[in-house]
């Protein structure tokens, strides 16, 4: 059997961190067990979907690194959702109820009055045909519920029905169907479900293993009895912990809290989000990962907390730092390009001044301070002054490399006696104007005699 799994995101706005979760647990799983990846988007709620979303997460997806092997949208698939619907109809299994909002919220307070589980009690389920036919000609339109199987033989009388599967992840799961309502499949404007066309989608296209949050474990036992009354093969399921940010909120797209656009246009590397994406709420340390090889080998279901998952969105600036504190100078080439770097001298450059940067673009800061004809300089102190003018005086002669800054402040050690802060300091300061930074053994020559020479004090 061939692995077949699938991302089904909404296109009501952008991608963030927690949505992210999920795709990458999915594309993570097929690439380890060779399978394939479908990108589903779960549009059919036309007012808010919209295609701009759409193509922003398939751009972002891509950011990422994840390429899907096939991509649908269920608009395309409505005749499939009404096929399915009408089959259920046949069997009995999809019936039409007529109660508002307000009505199914008495009803469950009564429920409740009586000691009884606020559950739908299949009031609907007593209607004849002429009550139908009366509560339309007022005005009413039905929406759609299904059946669950949780009785013998009056579905007025649903006793314990318990529905098992082994988790992917939680091990083995149940759900009793007789605490539950039956589902709204269909809402009164006739539009479908979420819960329903994922289900028919599911079947349809054979989708083998479906991973999500834990927010659908109940769920799941509602989902694989229409599986089977639909006649499609259950496909295994499991559920992981959601990532909620450190206080305990949970993300929203529509707040754009934490958007992998934002993220992105923050100057992050995708593998520092996608790091923190995966890894938080695994067992072990939370590293940046090189790449998504690196990371498919950290993940293992085994591992996986069963609570909620808090994450520090500061710890995305520690990730990325790592990532380009070691990130070879061929994968930053053309963004130094962009940046304005020298080509002849970038790579010496980007080898000098990477560990002080956070984001790649960081080096842009650097490169003024390297290759800029002036540079800001905080005062220096009478003595530091005097000393820093006669060390310009005793540069060394061309041509400048690595052993330059050596031979420079041994022969200031031997004129001045200086030594350690008090002769790296004053020197640093003249050159670059900060406190700290690169090694000047690494900056010296780029900055070169000329630009040397020029900031004298």
């Amino acid at each position: 059997m061939t692995v077949f799994v699938r991302f089904a995101p909404s296109p009501t706005g952008y991608l963030h961190i927690g949505n992210l979760r999920p795709a990458l647990f999915n594309w993570l799983f097929a690439q380890r067990r060779g399978g394939r990846f479908l990108l589903r988007y779960d549009d059919t709620d036309r007012e808010r979907s919209k295609t701009e979303y759409a193509e922003a997460i398939a751009e972002d997806l891509a950011w990422i690194g994840i390429r899907p092997d096939a991509v649908a949208r269920q608009s395309d698939r409505l005749s499939h959702y009404d096929a399915a619907a009408d089959l259920l109809r046949d069997s009995g299994a999809l019936y039409p109820c007529y109660e508002t909002a307000e009505e199914l919220e008495r009803m469950r307070k009564r429920r409740m009055g009586r000691g009884l589980p606020p559950v739908y009690g299949r009031e609907a389920l007593r209607l004849t045909a002429e009550d139908r036919l009366r509560l339309e000609a007022e005005g009413l339109r039905p929406h759609w519920r299904f059946r669950l199987p949780n009785f013998a033989s009056d579905p007025l009388k649903p006793e314990r029905t318990d529905v098992h599967w082994d988790d992917v992840v939680r091990g083995r799961q149940t759900v009793d169907l007789a605490s539950l309502s039956d589902p709204v499949l269909i809402r009164e404007d006739g539009t479908y479900l979420y819960t329903f066309c994922s289900v028919v989608d599911d079947g349809e296209m054979g989708i083998t293993h479906v991973l999500r949050g834990d927010d659908h474990v109940t769920n799941t036992g509602v989902q694989i009895a229409i599986f089977e009354a639909l006649g499609h093969a259950v496909p295994a399921f499991g559920h992981f912990n959601l990532l909620t940010t450190i206080d305990g909120e949970g993300l929203s797209k529509r707040t754009g809290a934490l958007s992998l656009r934002s993220l992105r246009d923050d100057g992050l590397e995708p593998m520092a989000v996608a790091s923190l994406a995966v890894l938080t709420g695994l067992s072990g340390s939370i590293e940046a990962m090189s790449d998504l090889t690196a990371l498919e080998a950290r993940l293992d279901f085994n591992h996986v907390s069963a609570s909620s998952s808090k994450f520090d969105p500061a710890e995305l600036h520690r990730l990325n730092a790592e990532l380009v504190h070691a990130m070879p100078y061929a994968a930053v080439s053309d963004r130094l390009r962009d940046l304005g770097v020298p080509d002849d001298r970038a790579e010496e450059f980007w080898m000098a001044v990477r560990r002080n940067c956070e984001r790649v673009r960081d080096a842009e800061a650097w490169r003024d301070i390297v290759f800029g004809a002036a540079i800001e300089k905080p005062p220096l102190k009478e003595d530091d002054l005097a000393f820093a003018r006669e060390a310009f005086d005793l540069l060394p002669e061309c041509p400048w490399d690595a052993g330059t800054w050596k031979l420079w402040t041994e022969r200031l050690k031997a004129a001045t006696g200086r030594k350690g802060r008090a002769l790296f300091m004053p020197l640093r300061l003249a050159l670059t104007g900060l406190e700290h930074g690169p090694e000047l053994a690494d900056l010296l020559p780029l900055i070169g005699p000329e630009r040397a020479a020029g900031r004298r004090p």
